[in-house]
């Protein structure tokens, strides 16, 4: 059975000022598998970071139906964890505070909370910044409590909508990895929207690649790298291949993207 299932899900925006009505996504279904890793690639503005968010509870669909673990999604929800580009974290919370900030909300007991974040901690590679705040952080190190913050609530499936976009090219490497490696590890289901179509390759079991808007699957393709991956996997003859035809799939797409603005 599938982990998460999208079904004839479509939105569309109402008219501002007397404007036409914003037709974000196209009616689109894709189901998810459990452990599944996939990465959404389109152009700016094809609608998936409002799919992500549809399924993060965030916002209705106009149309279609989404379920997760056979029960529909009708709101936000601890069982799904959500990453945005920007950090979201309480400036006024240390990083572990923040970490555990959803165990807390839930009644967890302090000393439990503490375990927990102290083993994310670890997991993140942020143990001797425990006790700093966020403004005393590097982007990489927000991010990677963000992440540890998100999963800290055990949720059954991880959103992240272009989480790595802010960060510079190295510290964006340097996540991809820490990513990965969680995910190897405790076999999360992981969506995660991007528009790098490296980044879409180097992290996914399957890459789905959407249309211009109004946003609609255009290719659904299984990723066939070997694991663990590391970062020399991106000078590979198999994921140069994967990469020529992720770039074609996107790019007569993103030529109709920049036609339409």
């Amino acid at each position: 059975m599938s982990k998460l299932v999208i079904e004839n899900v479509s939105r569309v925006f109402p008219a501002v000022r007397g404007g036409a009505p914003t037709r974000a996504l196209e009616p689109t279904s894709l189901s998810v598998a459990d452990n599944d890793f996939v990465t959404i690639l389109g152009p700016s503005g094809c609608g998936k970071s409002t799919l992500l968010r549809m399924i993060a509870g965030l916002d209705t669909p106009t149309t279609g139906t989404l379920m997760l673990d056979g029960k529909p999604i009708t709101g936000p929800g601890a069982d799904r964890g959500m990453v945005f580009q920007s950090y979201t974290l309480f400036p006024w919370l240390t990083v572990s505070e923040n970490i555990s900030f959803g165990l807390r909300e839930r009644g967890m007991a302090p000393r439990e909370c503490a375990a927990i974040a102290g083993a994310w901690l670890e997991k993140v590679g942020l143990t001797s910044f425990a006790n700093h705040f966020p403004k005393q952080l590097s982007g990489g190190m927000q991010q990677r409590t963000a992440i540890a913050r998100a999963l800290a609530n055990d949720p059954k499936i991880l959103l992240l909508d272009e989480p790595f976009g802010a960060l510079d090219n190295q510290t964006r490497g340097l996540m991809q990895e820490l990513l990965l490696g969680i995910w190897e590890r405790e076999r999360k289901t992981v969506i995660f929207v991007t528009h790098d179509i490296e980044e879409a390759a180097f992290l996914a079991s399957r890459v789905v690649v959407m249309t211009a808007r109004p946003g609609r699957i255009k290719a659904d393709i299984a990723v066939d790298l070997p694991h663990p991956r590391l970062y020399t996997l991106k000078t590979s003859p198999e994921f140069a291949v994967l990469k020529a035809r992720l770039t074609e799939e996107i790019r007569a797409e993103a030529v109709l993207a920049a036609e339409a603005h």
